[in-house]
């Protein structure tokens, strides 16, 4: 199947330098607007192409997948989480699924690490204050915050970003503690300084900051529930740039409104963009729109490897990046 003739859509835009590379090496079809497409542009897109290029913004159910008719062979997905993605129908299908693993972990990570500090030293507030008038000079009580070093900080789901956190933190002079499906190997245990805690319970009901960096499953879904929310201390925040659906989100709000946790910092939404208007009002919380990949190099880097798994499966062979049950 030469990639020249193999039929691409693209479901958003992407940096140009990718959209170019597209151009030079497939009949691709790209997005005019930056929107994300309906279920019926979706379903007309599916339908029309051997290649869908799709986002975390496209969901792509059983029933969507029902309408994608017989040329739809592989769905290169932009970014590494494929959770808005039926890959088990697809597969049923026969559709491979194609991810980018790995690409955000940096820039992720870096993000965990501005959000601890931006909550606990309170830079929305001093921001906010510095840029209006009721802001008359320095005091020395005036908006203290706290230090890292020294702080206990909890890790739920050590994968490549969470070990990524795990190292930043420790050139803050933070004390790692850390909750897995597995626990990680004795020497990657070592190298990390991390303190493993089987019982997450007990884990949260320690630390000081908490960053959630696992995925999101049936199995994570209110993971850090009302119940488990209420074992943290009122001093400790808590920073989420995974999924918004691993917390409950309106626990969340009742409680930072209470003061019975201290801080959040996040940049993702039980809701996707419908953020809780509870939530926007509070001063203890910082909200980003999803920013924790959004580096230039990062993007181009996603493009690259989609760009491959693409070309990879044209040439006739297994994309590099397939999607498999063991991943799931």
């Amino acid at each position: 199947m030469p990639g020249k003739h193999l039929s691409v859509v693209v479901t958003r835009r992407l940096p140009e330098v990718v959209e170019t590379r597209l151009k030079e090496l497939f009949d691709v079809e790209l997005r005019d607007d930056d929107t994300p497409m309906t279920a019926e542009e979706l379903a007309d897109a599916m339908g029309r192409a051997d290649v869908l290029v799709p986002t975390i913004t496209d969901q792509i159910d059983a029933k969507l997948l029902g309408r994608a008719g017989d040329k739809l062979k592989l769905i290169a997905n932009y970014g590494a989480g494929v959770d808005h993605i039926d890959v088990a129908t697809a597969r049923q299908r026969g559709i491979h699924v194609s991810n980018t693993p790995g690409v955000v972990t940096e820039d992720t990570a870096d993000m965990v690490l501005a959000l601890i500090l931006a909550v606990t030293r309170r830079m929305a507030e001093g921001m906010q204050l510095a840029k209006s008038d009721a802001w008359s000079g320095w005091s020395p009580t005036a908006m203290l915050g706290g230090r890292l070093k020294g702080r206990r900080l909890g890790i739920l789901g050590m994968g490549r970003i969470g070990q990524a956190v795990a190292r930043r933190a420790a050139a803050f002079g933070m004390q790692v503690h850390y909750h897995n499906r597995k626990r990680l190997r004795p020497e990657i245990e070592d190298e990390l300084d991390a303190t493993y805690w089987e019982s997450l319970d007990q884990m949260v009901a320690r630390v000081d900051i908490l960053s959630i960096n696992c995925p999101h499953t049936p199995s994570t879904f209110h993971l850090m529930n009302a119940r488990r929310l209420k074992l943290m201390k009122p001093e400790a925040v808590i920073v989420n740039t995974s999924r918004g659906e691993v917390i409950d989100e309106n626990a969340l709000t009742r409680m930072l409104r209470a003061g019975e946790i201290a801080g959040a910092g996040l940049d993702v939404f039980e809701r996707g963009h419908d953020v809780n208007p509870r939530l926007r009002e509070l001063p203890n919380a910082i909200l980003l729109p999803h920013m924790g990949s959004a580096t230039l190099e990062g993007r181009i880097e996603m493009g690259e490897k989609v760009i491959v798994n693409i070309k990879t499966f044209a040439d006739g062979h297994r994309p590099p990046d397939l999607v498999v049950p063991a991943m799931l």
